[in-house]
């Protein structure tokens, strides 16, 4: 049950023989993301739970369980940001009941992200799903 963008994705990783190259890439999805604005990092959308400091700016788009559901965000941190930059492929633009029934450890295990991220960047990954769930069910 994965966005198409997030589908070519993981296809995209198919081909990316090692981790290296997986991990540069996601680096450079992260740099491609235009920046937060200062004024939207704000201790409102801060993850908590994260090593590095990360913010998600939630958007939706109409009311009950098929509002749109989208986000932008920013971390200190490049392999975060392209972190960011991987839920956003994965979240943005579902409903938010949609959010809610995406399975995060299989999607995410596509991309054989778990094997390769230290504990402290699984833990980040995690309080940041964790967010986006939130914001989504309370949407809903």
């Amino acid at each position: 049950m994965a966005q198409e963008e997030f589908d070519e994705l993981a296809e995209t990783f198919e081909f990316l023989e090692d981790w290296e190259d997986r991990y540069r890439h996601v680096i450079d999805m992260g740099k491609a993301m235009p920046p937060l604005e200062e004024a939207l990092k704000v201790p409102a959308t801060k993850v908590d739970g994260c090593a590095s400091q990360v913010w998600l700016v939630p958007k939706v788009e109409g009311n009950g369980p098929d509002a749109v559901f989208h986000f932008w965000g920013e971390s200190d941190a490049m392999i975060v940001r392209g972190l960011i930059a991987v839920l956003i492929a994965l979240y943005d633009g579902r409903t938010v009941a949609e959010v809610g029934k995406v399975d995060p450890l299989a999607e995410l295990g596509r991309l054989d992200l778990n094997d390769h991220l230290s504990a402290q960047r699984s833990n980040g990954l995690r309080a940041m799903v964790e967010r986006i769930r939130e914001i989504a069910a309370a949407a809903a």
